[in-house]
């Protein structure tokens, strides 16, 4: 596949932001392309891309690779100015719904979540969650499909945070037995909850499929902790699923919380029964 046809390098239509970023990115580019007298093609030739592919990254309607940035930094002597722009040229490629949950989620020193119908998205392997998007109806296009991929990988980013936040999660059992993927991709899965579950941070636990009916069966729970004292937690089954930060709202979140953690089974056990689960696969 060429550059040209890769998918999730273009900015979603309604995101102003995004495209403001790239827009603004491709001025630059173009600005000091023709300061230093280069015609187009000479630029992408030495820089490695295609004539075509120099036009539509000026225009704004094509996000530059991190590389291109870089090299482009050297050929046209910016001083650091343009490889500089790949942060934020970087959070464009992803959709905004995402790019704002991770920048939450960066922000936060706690996080607990509980899921119900699937492993969250900081604990998947980018082949299981290929998997879950590609039964989504109606189905993405392969764009958008390896463009949800690569952003909810890119959250996972949470977990070389230093200092570390305080991460908890609670998984259902039946979530783990469901067959999502071929074997390799169950046992991927696997492998990557027994690893993220070692880390000294992370506490993972797995409700057995013989417990007694607790407070998540109405949905998922989240609660977002930050350094300045405030929460953010949002729940399937409570306050119509909007987010809430008052203190009252979050103490019934995390009254739910806390009960599900003690119904669920000790990390020690939980571990345990994934290395089952993988024995199995």
């Amino acid at each position: 596949m060429s550059e040209e046809e890769e998918p999730g390098w273009e900015v979603e239509p309604d995101d102003e932001w995004g495209l403001a970023v790239t827009a603004t990115v491709g001025r630059q580019l173009k600005l000091r392309r023709e300061a230093v007298g280069m015609r187009a093609a000479d630029f992408g030739k030495a820089v490695g891309y295609g004539e075509d592919m120099v036009y539509k990254v000026e225009s704004g309607k094509r996000i530059p690779r991190p590389e291109y940035l870089d090299k482009a930094d050297g050929v046209l002597k910016a001083g650091g100015l343009l490889a500089a722009m790949k942060e934020d040229v970087e959070k464009v490629r992803y959709p905004k719904k995402v790019r704002d949950l991770a920048e939450v989620e960066a922000k936060a020193v706690e996080i607990g979540v509980y899921v119900c119908s699937s492993v969250h998205g900081l604990l998947q392997t980018p082949e299981h969650a290929r998997a879950l998007l590609e039964c989504w109806q109606p189905p993405y296009s392969s764009k958008d499909l390896e463009r949800r991929v690569a952003a909810r990988m890119a959250r996972q980013s949470i977990f070389e945070r230093t200092p570390a936040p305080a991460l908890s999660f609670v998984l259902e059992e039946t979530t783990l037995r469901r067959k999502v993927g071929g074997t390799m991709v169950r046992q991927q899965q696997f492998e990557r909850l027994l690893e993220i579950g070692r880390l000294n941070n992370v506490v993972l636990q797995v409700m057995p499929l013989d417990s007694p009916p607790h407070p998540g069966m109405s949905g998922r729970i989240e609660l977002l902790k930050f350094e300045d004292g405030t929460a953010v937690g949002r729940s399937d089954g409570a306050f119509n699923g909007r987010p809430v930060s008052n203190l009252r709202e979050l103490r019934v979140l995390e009254l739910r919380y806390s009960t599900i953690r003690a119904q669920a089974l000790p990390p020690g056990e939980s571990s345990a029964l994934i290395e089952h689960l993988l024995g199995e696969t």
